[in-house]
This record gives structure tokens, sequence and C-alpha cells, in this order.
């Protein structure tokens, strides 16, 4: 993904079955934020910071999109869980098709890799925000950062 293209569009299903497609979020800025495993700490951790502050990004003029590479039902219970009100997207069939269309899919562990891609109102990537590994998570603050870039 190259700063300054359109994102990949995509329709996936989230935690409740609703279809959500990218150009619903047109209007706002949006992060969708790419997590390899639900239900272990750091993606825990992640996706919590985002939930704990949420009305922050929505100041921001922000929605957020979480995307998985595992099955709807596990979504389900890990949003359910951790109470998140914002959607938990599965991208499992054809499994990691989307993180793929975004250079964000690892093929050695068939999940998607830590990356964050912040898109402008008009779905356009302004900045990608990621980590060298799986086993470490990205800060918070550099999502708040890059929107007021914006």
């Amino acid at each position: 993904m190259q700063i300054g293209t359109p994102a990949p569009s995509f329709e996936l299903e989230d935690q409740d079955r609703n279809l959500v497609k990218l150009e619903s979020f047109r209007g706002a800025n949006t992060l969708i934020v790419f997590i390899p495993f639900p239900f272990t700490g750091i993606c825990d951790g992640e996706a919590c910071a985002i939930r704990d502050n949420l009305v922050e990004l929505e100041s921001l003029n922000a929605n957020v999109a979480v995307v998985t590479t595992h099955a709807r039902p596990v979504n389900k219970r890990w949003a359910d869980e951790n109470e998140f009100r914002f959607p938990v997207l599965s991208d499992y069939w054809p499994h990691g098709e989307v993180a793929t269309a975004y250079g964000a899919f690892n093929d050695e562990r068939g999940v998607a890799n830590r990356y964050t891609f912040v898109l402008d109102a008009d779905g356009v990537v302004r900045e990608v925000i990621n980590t060298d590994q799986l086993a470490r998570g990205r800060e918070f603050t550099s999502y708040v950062e890059a929107l007021k870039n914006l």
C-alpha cells in the first residue's frame, strides 16, 4: 500500500453479521486496524486501548474497524467479552483476501500482520502504522498523532 492511494475496497461481515463496506466509512477519517490473534495479550491490549479511547478518536472525526483473519464466531465472542463498540471484521474466507490486498497478510503464519491504515475522509491512505514483528504492539498515541495530521 502506498501513501496517497485509495484504500482497497472491501465488504466483510462484522461480529454481529452485518456486512460492512469500506465505502460506508467515507466522510470521516478511518483507522483500518489489522490484528493477528484475538484473545492474546498484545491484540487484546491494542483493541482495548482503542475501546478505552474511542471518544478521543471520534472527536478527531475517526471511524475504527478492526480486521482479523478469524471466523466471525471467534470475533463475536472476543468483541462481546471486551465490550467493543466498533466493528470487528472477519477476513476469514477467502482467507486473508483483504489483508492480502492491503499488503498486511503474513503467509507464513496465515494471519494479518500488525498494520493500521489511516484513511482520510475520501478513503485515501495517508499513513501506515505497523510493527516489524507480531510480538510487538502498536502504540495508541500513534493513531491520535496520525489523525491530527490529516
